[in-house]
């Protein structure tokens, strides 16, 4: 057999076609449309032309490029401060917290560890000696911890919070008092005398054992200290702290203890106490005053008889408070213990983390497996230790998910015939959309956008599922033709002219989609969407530019007969080239659209720049056989842009005359479609059906939209079956408490705003959720405890100034208090004349009204704070500038002492609350508003104040959260709809588009609320890109339905035939990407990430594939081209064969033109010329019947080559 000539050459024998006239333009035409489309198509061509002169360099220099920006992953920043992620940018909240650092610096005063302690059957009361005993065994294990760090040995009492320890001036009993002063633990063991032995510290002092809080009594002590040394002062301390004996006052629970004291109250009578007696009304840590745990703190699930008293608990729990990182940097800075190991803050960091896991481990290990009761354990280590493990790459699962997507590539695009075979472009295409995502990441990283869980654990399956995609449409668009029915050197132009449309479409409206959802102001939600923005452009960059590189490097080794994969070796079953010369078909006349070669078939295209007319020549030795039979009379070739498409769904018609295929061979998605799908769901009866049942699912669904909840807690986000998802679980069950602060600002003056002051708190303490103090305790506030405070050194000095102790002249023989009285009395705040002695009996320290006159407020602050260590501690006022410190002498009468310095003006304060009760999320937002309202009020009677804390950090959003969603969703649809109009041109298809992803999005939100997902950041972010992802399931067939000629159910019909395998294999490989997410060991990422998205997956399919296609076929705009002849009914039933020939659909006046195998009709513009543009010409009276234009594409089938008119 004659060999073909080489690929862009004309036989020798080929002459030129005669010019024609010129075509006219088609009545009923829309020409802008066309024109623009054709235009963009053109550019898309020459794109796809110059990759393929150069693909060596393209695809080496894209590798190159992608590869580097893949390199940014080195400089990738994980985030798992959740105050970064999660509040709010720009909102009030935000900016309340950067007040609060700027003035406190970044941390918080202490941290927490805790115990919970329920029983093994659940309800049981714990209330018993029993149930105590145990949480005492456990309390004391884990208060016994020691970690060995840098050399050191580290211990409770070095790294415990320890408030409001005092300043001694005598050196001895300062060192005894730090090393005796206790630890802060809120502990039920506190109301009896084993609360002791929690506390870890002990002095040493001659002639005596050594001392510990088991032992101690501090009234005892001082008896014997006061040869020794004068402790006045601290005796007063100790008095107004309301210490007493301690811990040996209280009653043992276990009296059979050999160390239980003498002074117990049940030491003689060896009878056990009764728990619920001793714990109503909470306990009290070593000062009766400062130092009160209240009940809530302490128990959970409490019962009470009708006159409320204690009867039951199910829950106990012990706090352990530890120094931040930074205070225990401070403490042990320039100490002699860690002068030798260059003590660092991350070393103070690593110390408490160490110490902390320690905790949780030997606290959960305390008990035997047979006890019954169980503990439960947890740090802020341990959060910590859940957001990393939540952060990190799952190496295993991004791996495993990427080879099974080269799996299904490689076996989807394989093919016995190996001329037709693209196994190797299959996995060259994943790994190459692997590297795009790669380098997206690494582009992000770069950008300084950082990486979160979501980041992590999602983007690499969601944007591996969409990338895939386009590596699909454009392989199958590559092959589906003969691969020697158009110019070779043309090939991948064509294949991006056939497909860059709707590439483009989807990928802009993605990416405008994921950018829309950075609206949702959620730190790590918007860094998840822009970096999913940013993918899904890379991916677009690496499809459109560096995969055609790719095919053109497959189309040379299917041009050189090679193996697929194996590319090295010759392959023994490629087809033959067959010449057909137009002088051997004769007067046979072959129906265009109606023949199909039974070998692959050299053509070759000349285009006359006289006539500017295409002819494409088939050379001779043709082999034509009538189709197979075909309901609809579809026989369009060519999708002409719709994505997805499934490669080797289509078989290609032609086979070698030889061979004799089986009847399953002719069997895929699209004959399906073409066969069974589409006459089936275009009757008239089935429209109906489909209507009414997908108005029901709408109206399901906007009752489930009803049942949607706000609120994301964190047992959703931490593994079930772990034992830090049972302790959150029953902390959220039994203590919901959360300790929030009502901080006031600076700007105005507070010495003039007392009363103000306090109608802010009495108006905070009045909220439903504030946990309020007990009867007989005083508000546990800075403003309250300074006048209280101030009213008692008031109450001395009048005292001893009726005595006669003090006089206006002397103070030395009146008490400590007095004294510091007296030096306040007659402080004038002025400096030019700081002291004024007459106002020693003609003011008061506070008033009537319980104010403290301005002009001593400051001055008062610095004497308080001083003075009163344990009182502001327990206040927990955080003054901001600190005041200064000032030690009070009583013997040292000079002018100095007596002039005290005033407090600079107030920048911040805070006052405690604790809130309860909150457990769904309309709890918290109720709270929030009523905190809100209350703060608003104090800002019209001049206080700036504003309430912090985890539930204002993290639940203010909800606040706001549907009316974000739906302005970004509106705002999408928006955005999407003028996408597609512009890239469709076409409003009324672009309004149809919206619409069905508007009821996608409807339909998801309610299905959220029958599956129980509730509404937070994370499903906004999903439902707003769901809008996005949807358009790769409607734009398809929508755009193949405009691009169609015939009536709308026969357009549906061809939109559907050659849109069904595509969208259904996009839907696959979305699933496969998103199929990984199943072996998270969170079941937060399943529950809001696969099932959410694996349901819009779904709900895609069927908006895609039903109704859609219905709602076209009886809403669906016209045609973009239309017929210019009467439709025959030949159409729907082309002929079959006469005289054993078949005819082409040309004129046979026009023996030298021949019509393209692609079967499109030819349609002919006016000029303006496009570039790179071509047409068929046709006759003026044809005799034949049309065929109409490929349906699903953004083409039309309009190519653009030399300088050549349009068709369509």
């Amino acid at each position: 057999m004659a060999r073909s000539p080489p690929p862009g050459e004309l036989p020798p024998a080929y002459t030129a076609p005669a010019p024609s006239v010129a075509p006219q333009i088609l009545a009923g035409g829309l020409k802008a449309p066309l024109w623009l489309r054709a235009y963009f198509q053109g550019l898309l061509f020459s794109l796809g032309c110059g990759i393929q002169r150069h693909c060596g360099k393209v695809l080496f220099l894209g590798l190159l490029a992608l590869g580097a920006l893949a390199l940014g992953l080195r400089v990738a920043i994980i985030e798992t401060d959740l105050e970064q992620l999660w509040v709010e940018v720009g909102s009030r909240v935000s900016q309340e917290l950067h007040y609060t650092k700027e003035k406190l610096g970044d941390e918080a005063a202490y941290t927490s560890q805790m115990l919970i302690q329920t029983s093994r059957q659940e309800g049981e009361n714990v209330l018993t000696s029993e149930a105590l005993s145990l949480h005492l065994q456990a309390a004391l294990t884990a208060s016994k911890v020691q970690v060995s760090l840098y050399g050191k040995s580290w211990d409770l009492n070095k790294i415990c919070y320890k408030s409001g320890v005092p300043l001694i001036e005598n050196g001895m009993i300062e060192r005894m008092i730090e090393k005796l002063f206790p630890c802060v633990i809120l502990t039920p063991l506190d109301c009896f005398w084993e609360g002791a032995k929690l506390q870890g510290g002990s002095a040493y002092l001659p002639g005596r054992p050594d001392i510990q809080w088991t032992n101690l009594d501090p009234e005892q002590l001082l008896e014997e200290l006061v040869p020794f040394a004068s402790l006045e002062g601290f005796r007063e301390l100790l008095d107004k702290a309301q210490v007493g004996q301690a811990y040996v006052g209280r009653p043992c629970l276990q009296p059979d203890d050999l160390h239980c004291p003498p002074s117990a109250p049940n030491h003689h009578s060896r009878q056990a106490p009764s728990v619920a007696q001793e714990l109503s009304g909470g306990c009290h840590g070593f000062s009766h005053k400062f130092m009160h745990w209240q009940e809530e703190l302490l128990l959970g699930g409490m019962a009470r008889d009708s006159q409320g008293q204690l009867l039951r608990a199910e829950a106990l729990q012990s706090t352990f408070l530890l120094m931040s990182p930074h205070q225990l940097y401070e403490h042990f800075r320039g100490d002699y213990q860690t002068h030798d190991i260059g003590w660092s803050e991350e070393q103070a960091a690593t110390v408490l983390q160490a110490w902390q896991r320690r905790f949780v481990q030997l606290a959960q290990e305390a008990l035997p497996e047979n006890a019954s009761q169980q503990v439960h354990a947890f740090s802020s280590t341990t959060l910590d230790d859940i957001l990393h493990a939540f952060s990190e790459v799952s190496a295993a699962r991004v791996a495993g998910g990427y080879l099974l997507m080269l799996a299904y590539a490689c076996v989807t695009m394989l093919r016995w015939d190996c001329a037709q075979s693209q196994g190797a472009v299959g996995l060259a295409g994943v790994l190459l959309v692997a590297l795009a995502v790669a380098s997206g990441l690494g582009l992000c990283a770069l950008l300084g956008i950082t990486f979160n869980a979501a980041t992590t654990q999602v983007l690499p399956f969601l944007t591996l599922g969409i990338g895939v995609d386009d590596i699909f449409l454009l392989a199958h668009a590559f092959t589906e033709a003969p691969p020697d029915t158009i110019l070779q050197q043309e090939r991948t132009g064509e294949c991006l002219q056939r497909t860059g449309t709707s590439v483009a479409l989807t990928s802009i409206t993605n990416m405008a989609a994921f950018c829309m959802a950075a609206l949702v102001p959620i730190p790590a939600l918007r860094a998840f969407s822009l970096q999913a923005a940013v993918v899904v452009g890379c991916n677009f960059a690496a499809v459109m530019l560096v995969f055609p590189a790719v095919l053109s490097l497959d189309l040379q080794r299917r041009h050189c007969q090679r193996l697929d994969v194996l590319c090295c070796f010759s392959s023994p079953c490629s087809a033959p080239v067959i010449q057909i010369l137009p002088q051997e078909l004769g007067d046979r006349m072959v129906p265009v659209g109606i023949a199909h070669l039974t070998a692959t078939v050299q053509a070759f295209a000349h285009c006359e720049a006289s006539s500017q007319h295409v002819v494409t020549i088939l050379p001779p030795q043709a082999h034509l056989v009538p189709p197979p039979s075909d309901p609809l009379g579809s026989e369009l070739f060519s999708p002409g842009g719709s994505t997805r498409d499934l490669l080797g769904q289509e078989e290609e018609t032609m086979q070698k005359a030889a061979s004799k295929s089986l009847p399953c061979d002719h069997w895929n998605l699209a004959h399906f479609a073409r066969c069974c799908f589409a006459p089936l769901l275009l009757q008239p009866h089935t429209k109906a059906m489909v209507l009414v049942l997908f108005g029901a699912l709408l109206g399901l669904s906007l009752y489930g939209a009803t049942l949607v909840q706000d609120g994301l807690a964190l047992t959703d986000v931490v593994p079930r079956g772990t034992k830090e998802h049972a302790f959150l679980s029953t902390q959220l069950r039994y203590f919901s408490l959360y300790e929030v602060a009502l901080v006031t600002q600076g700007g105005f003056d507070y010495a003039h705003s007392q009363r103000a002051l306090f109608d802010l708190h009495q108006r905070f303490s009045s909220l439903k959720a504030v946990l309020p103090p007990p009867a007989t305790q005083a508000p546990r506030t800075w403003l309250h405890y300074y006048c209280n405070w101030l009213q008692g050194i008031q109450a001395s000095f009048d005292q001893d100034w009726a005595s006669g102790r003090i006089t206006r002249h002397s103070y030395r023989n009146g008490s400590e208090d007095g004294a510091l009285a007296y030096k306040l009395l007659i402080q004038t705040g002025d400096d030019q004349e700081p002291l004024d002695f007459s106002q020693l009996t003609t003011r008061k320290l506070v008033d009537k009204e319980g104010l403290i006159p301005p002009e001593l407020f400051y001055v008062g602050l610095t004497v308080w704070v001083s003075s009163d260590p344990l009182g502001l501690a327990a206040s927990q006022a955080n003054f901001y500038p600190p005041p200064p410190e000032w030690l009070h002498d009583k013997y040292d009468s000079t002018g100095e002492n007596l002039r005290i310095p005033a407090a600079q003006p107030l920048e911040f304060a805070q006052f405690p609350f604790l809130l309860r009760g909150l457990q769904k999320t309309a709890d918290f937002v109720e709270a929030i508003e009523g905190a809100r309202a209350a703060c608003a009020e104090a800002g019209r009677a001049g206080v700036r104040a504003y309430p912090s804390g985890s539930p204002f950090l993290f639940w203010e959003q909800y606040l706001g959260l549907r009316r974000c969603f739906l302005l970004a969703v509106c705002i999408l649809l928006v955005g999407t709809f003028l996408v597609c109009a512009l890239l469709l041109l076409n409003p009324w298809t672009a309004g149809l588009i919206v619409l069905v992803l508007a009821m996608m999005t409807v339909e998801l939100f309610g299905i959220m609320g029958f599956l129980g997902i509730k509404l937070s950041a994370i499903p906004v972010v999903i439902l707003v890109a769901s809008v996005g992802i949807g358009v790769e399931f409607t734009v398809h067939v929508a755009l193949g339905f405009l691009t169609t000629q015939g009536s709308r159910n026969l357009r549906a019909t061809r939109a559907l035939e050659h849109t069904f395998a595509p969208v259904t294999d996009g839907a696959v490989s979305t699933l496969l990407g998103l199929l990984m997410l199943t072996g998270s060991n969170f079941d937060f990422i399943i529950r809001y990430f696969f099932v959410v998205l694996t349901a819009l997956t779904l709900l895609g399919l069927l908006h895609g594939l039903v109704l859609l296609p219905v709602l076209l076929s009886i809403l669906g705009p016209p045609p973009e081209v239309v017929q210019m002849y009467k439709e025959s009914p030949e159409v729907l039933s082309p002929p079959a064969a006469q005289g054993g020939g078949l005819r082409w659909g040309v004129s046979p006046t026009l023996p030298q033109s021949f019509a393209r195998v692609t079967t499109s009709m030819t349609v002919a513009l006016h000029p303006p010329p496009l570039p790179g543009a071509y047409i068929h010409p046709v006759s003026d009276e044809p005799t034949w019947s049309p065929v109409a234009i490929p349906a699903a594409g953004g083409s039309s089938n309009l190519s653009s080559r030399g300088p050549c008119l349009a068709t369509a």
